[in-house]
C-alpha cells in the first residue's frame, strides 16, 4: 500500500511540474527555431514570412531581420552571432548583431544542400545541422537527407549520418558527448555518442516520437515536440510529462526553468517549470 501511495505521489508531482502554456506571441504565420541570447531575449523564426523576431519581456516581440532566406532553426554562438538554417536559400548562415548575413556553407561534395532545418553548436564551436526537404523535391542534388557537422574555423563540412529518413530537430548534451536527432520521416528520436573527431557512433532508439524540434535541460531531460504536444523524457528514456497544445508544435527551447514553444499556427508559448 505504501509503495502504491509513493508511486501515486510521484506521478502527481510530475503531472503538476509545469504550468499551463501562456501565449506570448500570436498572429504570425509559422513560428520556429527559438533561441535565447546572453541577455535572455528570445529570438525565433517566422519561416513562411522569411523573418526573424526578437521577444523581450518589456517590449513584446518586434522584427529583427527580414528576407532571411527562409530561416528555420536558430542558435547563438559564443561570440553572440546568430547561426541560422536558411532552408529556402539552402544554406547555413551567420547573422551578426548588426544584422549582416554571411554564408557559412551551402554545398556538400560540390552539390547544393537540400534545405538546412535545425542545428546545435557543440562546446568547441562545431555545428551539427540537419538537412531534410519538405515539399517539392525535384531540385534535390544530394543522395538523401542527412546530418552534417561543420567546423567554422576551416570551413570543413562532414556528413555524419546516412541512415535517417528525414532528420529534423537536433540537440546535444552540455558536455558534448551525446547527440539527439529527431527523424521526422520515421516519427522517432535517436541518440548517438559523439566521438573525439566529432563523428557519431552507437545509434540507439531514444523515443518512439518525434515530429520536429527539441531541447535539453540542465538535468539532461529531453523535451521533444510531437504533433500537438511537447513530451519530456528523462535521460533513461522514461516519459516524465506531456504538455498538450491546440496546434502542431514545431520547436522548443529551455531557459531558467521556462520552456518557450513555437507552433505551426504562428504562436509562441511560455511554460513555467516548478
Amino acid at each position: 500500500m505504501r509503495t502504491l501511495l509513493t508511486l501515486f505521489m510521484i506521478l502527481l508531482i510530475q503531472l503538476n511540474a509545469v504550468s499551463q502554456p501562456v501565449p506570448i506571441v500570436r498572429g504570425l504565420q509559422f513560428t520556429e527555431g527559438p533561441a535565447i541570447d546572453k541577455q535572455g531575449n528570445l529570438y525565433f523564426s517566422d519561416v513562411k514570412a522569411q523573418q526573424i523576431y526578437v521577444y523581450t519581456r518589456n517590449k513584446g516581440h518586434h522584427l529583427f531581420l527580414d528576407n532571411t532566406g527562409g530561416a528555420n532553426g536558430l542558435y547563438f554562438d559564443k561570440q553572440g552571432n546568430l547561426i541560422a538554417c536558411a532552408g529556402k536559400a539552402r544554406k547555413l548562415v551567420l547573422i551578426t548583431p548588426s544584422r549582416e548575413i554571411k554564408t557559412l556553407v551551402d554545398s556538400y561534395g560540390g552539390k547544393k544542400l537540400n534545405s538546412p532545418n535545425d542545428l546545435w553548436i557543440d562546446p568547441k564551436g562545431g555545428i551539427y545541422f540537419t538537412d531534410p526537404r519538405y515539399g517539392n523535391a525535384n531540385d534535390l542534388e544530394q543522395d538523401g537527407m542527412h546530418v552534417y557537422f561543420f567546423i567554422p574555423r576551416d570551413s570543413n563540412l562532414i556528413r555524419v549520418t546516412k541512415d535517417l529518413v528525414r532528420p529534423n530537430g537536433i540537440v546535444g548534451s552540455p558536455d558534448g558527448k551525446l547527440l539527439y536527432v529527431v527523424d521526422q520521416g520515421a516519427q522517432k528520436t535517436y541518440r548517438y555518442q559523439i566521438l573525439p573527431d566529432r563523428s557519431l557512433t552507437g545509434k540507439v532508439l531514444f523515443a518512439n516520437v518525434g515530429t520536429d524540434g527539441m531541447t535539453i535541460d540542465s538535468k539532461g531531460n529531453i523535451y521533444i515536440t510531437h504533433q500537438k504536444t511537447v513530451q519530456c523524457f528523462a535521460p533513461d528514456q522514461k516519459l516524465l510529462n506531456t504538455i498538450t497544445f491546440d496546434a502542431m508544435t514545431t520547436n522548443v527551447v529551455f531557459y531558467k526553468k521556462q520552456l518557450f514553444v513555437t507552433t505551426q499556427a504562428g504562436e509562441v508559448f511560455q511554460i513555467n517549470l516548478n
